[in-house]
């Protein structure tokens, strides 16, 4: 079970994703999940889902499933990312991580991109480098294991 304290850290987006408006709605035992409901500033020209947005999606959701497997509650940083685009995005997203292996250094994650119906839009495989973070007074960083 984590602490209240890792479970704030969990939730606290990068200035990137918390400027997208992806909502955390839980992430434990290697498993998470994020929503956001597009807005005109999402989509590209064919009006769905642009495809970065997609994968930011599927990227921030496997990393906190990598994290939320980690009794230590390290922080992890992509180092692969593979995604299948399946069918548009519209509408309220849904993104589902998984965490199915870890090492002393790497998190080996899955994802799935659903619609509000629960409908399979896209879906992604990642490999994270788990990394130490570091408090410091002004900020919180992560800076690479030795």
């Amino acid at each position: 079970m984590q602490s209240p304290d890792q479970r704030t850290d969990l939730t606290s987006f990068t200035p990137f994703v918390e400027h997208l408006g992806a909502e955390f709605v839980s992430a434990h035992d290697g498993q998470s999940e994020i929503m956001l409901r597009l807005a005109p500033h999402h989509l590209n020209g064919l009006g769905v889902a642009h495809g970065g947005v997609v994968m930011t999606l599927l990227d921030v959701t496997m990393a906190l499933a990598a994290r939320s497997a980690d009794p230590a509650n390290m922080a992890v940083v992509t180092i692969e990312m593979k995604t299948s685009f399946l069918r548009p995005a519209k509408g309220e997203l849904h993104a589902f991580g998984y965490c199915d292996h870890r090492s002393t250094s790497m998190a080996f994650c899955r994802a799935d991109l659903k619609d509000a119906s629960g409908r399979l839009l896209a879906q992604a495989m990642g490999t994270f480098r788990r990394m130490p973070v570091v408090h410091r007074s002004s900020s919180v960083s992560a800076v690479p294991a030795d």
